[in-house]
């Protein structure tokens, strides 16, 4: 099994954006429904502690299940150990909470910085998880950072049926 290439994993990476944006808004309208939040400006801090474990439990569990999102099944992707083996859930977990090494230096920027502009906003963060992506090539096996530290790495996996 090889490794996808850069492109293929980024082309991923936006994928999943696209196909969290649903999930997310479905959580948030739980979450806000059950806490009866009523402005958008009260009770954030509490509504990104439960996005952030929705987002938790969506990518530990299909990891640890199937190994795909699917946004990874759509561009044959797949997350497995060094040895090929499915990941377990803590695993998968370690791997979720390190994977926010994509955004942490941009967001740690914004916050010092005070920048609160969007366009300029999603250009730091943009520039960051570019930066990230590029630093695979640092590494001989081409696989992210997070995912050394974790034991895991990205393979090809075609789809079932597939010549």
């Amino acid at each position: 099994m090889g490794v996808p290439g850069l492109r293929r994993r980024l082309a991923c990476f936006v994928y999943e954006g696209v196909l969290l944006f649903g999930v997310l808004m479905a959580a948030a309208f739980v979450y806000s429904t059950v806490t009866q939040q009523r402005h958008a400006l009260i009770g954030t801090s509490g509504l990104q502690a439960f996005l952030f474990m929705v987002l938790g439990v969506y990518f530990a569990g299909l990891w640890s299940k199937t190994g795909q999102t699917l946004a990874m099944q759509t561009w044959q992707i797949k997350l497995v150990t060094l040895s090929g083996q499915r990941v377990g859930r803590l695993r998968a977990f370690c791997r979720y909470l390190l994977s926010w090494l994509w955004f942490a230096p941009a967001l740690v920027l914004l916050g010092i910085s005070g920048i609160r502009a969007a366009g300029t906003v999603f250009t730091i963060l943009l520039v960051g998880v570019v930066a990230y992506a590029l630093l695979s090539r640092l590494r001989a096996d081409r696989q992210y950072w997070h995912d050394a530290v974790c034991g895991t790495r990205l393979v090809m996996a075609p789809n079932r049926g597939t010549v």
